[in-house]
């Protein structure tokens, strides 16, 4: 096979969606379910697969179940775009099931993890074929021509869209299985790389999105001395402004990979642009803001502050500067 698939996967960065409602009017829209783990565009070429992340950092050593995918293509020269999975012995995917396989960069450890925490690389979009740049071309035709290369197997599906059925019926669906939500796609839109385009939405049935770790406050009791919170934001206007605190949701794997990311971080001063409350701020290890979470929340004060936030992951594959405030 050609390099250039190789080559055009490196240089794509995935499009994005817009968070909102459910279309009005069903018509000229397809529905998917909105999986719950890391994006990913996969070059299959000659033999091998490359995966590269959001960032365009490539991923993978990470998931070295689905280098079988490149046997299983054909014919092997195409880029595809979808999310990377872990089921955890559970009905839907789920982020906490994928967290053991996020970052991980030993080759040995990766085996060893695709073997107690098994990866399935979910498909939604076919960038590339045979030579051929399918980007220009509208959702409805790329995914036609992905459904009939029929890529199914052991860690790799391609969950179907739902064209001509409603989206209500759609979310119904989600929201009865816990699923985080739904994506409605333009059936006639082009796939945009790197844009947050409106032909593409997010419709949630869950609070959670990523924030940018500003710093942190340290525990007390079984904690001391190590993270207690995590002092969290959001950009507007490309300024980061304080969210509040994340202070549940961590496990001992978890706070030793946060000490590890955070700890050459450190800084003197508030990377906040606007006021942390005082007994917030005390005490606070303050960071450069380099380091994406995701987080589950109850809901958004009036203060523009969370509520019982809970730590899901680290998120290596967001820019810091992307990460504003979603609606809802």
């Amino acid at each position: 096979m050609r390099s250039e698939a190789r080559w055009q996967a490196g240089r794509i960065r995935p499009m994005l969606a817009v968070p909102g409602d459910l279309p009005a009017d069903d018509a000229g829209w397809a529905f998917e379910l909105k999986w719950d783990g890391v994006r990913a565009i996969a070059a299959v070429t000659a033999g091998t697969v490359t995966l590269y992340s959001r960032t365009g950092r490539d991923i993978t050593v990470s998931y070295p179940e689905l280098r079988s995918l490149a046997v299983a293509a054909d014919p092997t020269d195409l880029v595809l775009d979808g999310e990377i999975v872990a089921f955890g012995g559970r009905p839907w995917p789920t982020f906490e099931a994928l967290a053991p396989r996020m970052n991980v960069t030993s080759a040995t450890l990766a085996r060893q993890r695709a073997v107690t925490h098994p990866a399935v690389y979910l498909i939604f979009d076919l960038l590339f074929l045979a030579g051929e740049s399918l980007l220009a071309a509208p959702y409805r035709r790329r995914r036609e021509r992905l459904d009939a290369l029929g890529l199914n197997g052991p860690a790799w599906q391609t969950p179907p869209a739902f064209i001509g059925v409603p989206g209500a019926d759609v979310r119904a669906v989600s929201l009865r299985q816990g699923i985080e939500g739904v994506m409605a796609k333009r059936l006639d839109a082009a796939y945009q790389p790197g844009r947050r385009s409106e032909s593409w939405r997010k419709i949630k049935n869950v609070r959670r999105q990523e924030f940018v770790v500003g710093g942190w406050s340290p525990g007390s009791g079984a904690r001391a001395g190590r993270i207690g919170s995590l002092l969290v934001g959001v950009y507007d206007v490309g300024r980061l402004h304080y969210a509040g605190r994340v202070g549940t949701g961590f496990g001992a794997a978890s706070l030793a990979t946060l000490s590890g990311l955070l700890d050459p971080l450190r800084r003197a001063t508030c990377p906040f642009a606007n006021y942390v409350p005082a007994d917030q701020a005390r005490g606070a290890c303050w960071v450069e803001p380099a380091v994406v979470i995701e987080a589950r929340f109850a809901e958004w004060t009036a203060a523009g502050r969370l509520r019982s936030a809970a730590f899901l992951g680290v998120r290596a594959d967001k820019d810091p500067s992307e990460v504003i405030r979603e609606p809802g």
